[in-house]
């Protein structure tokens, strides 16, 4: 399996109050992409600077991983909405 890179494949950001949500697609550390689906990662930076809060696939039988104190949030799905129309529009 190929190792990825956390710089790569800024898709875009998105806001709600104080925190900064950033989307990337993951890619290959090579620069190829991933034979399986597109895989996503979702950073946020409330002030306490940017940090991996969630990370899923294009594929909506996979179910999305959220660490730390995301899993569960009530602002979840709102997030994974907002992320999946920056996918579809990409600021790049």
């Amino acid at each position: 399996m190929a190792d990825t890179t956390l710089n790569d494949g800024w898709l875009g950001d998105f806001s709600r109050g104080p925190a900064v949500f950033t989307v990337f697609r993951v890619v290959a550390a090579d620069g190829g992409l991933p034979l399986g689906p597109a895989e996503y990662r979702i950073e946020c930076n409330d002030g306490a600077g940017p940090r991996e809060i969630c990370r899923f696939f294009e594929d909506p039988e996979l179910p999305p991983e959220w660490f730390g104190a995301w899993q569960n949030d009530p602002w979840c799905d709102w997030i994974l909405t907002q992320a999946k129309k920056t996918i579809r529009n990409p600021e790049r």
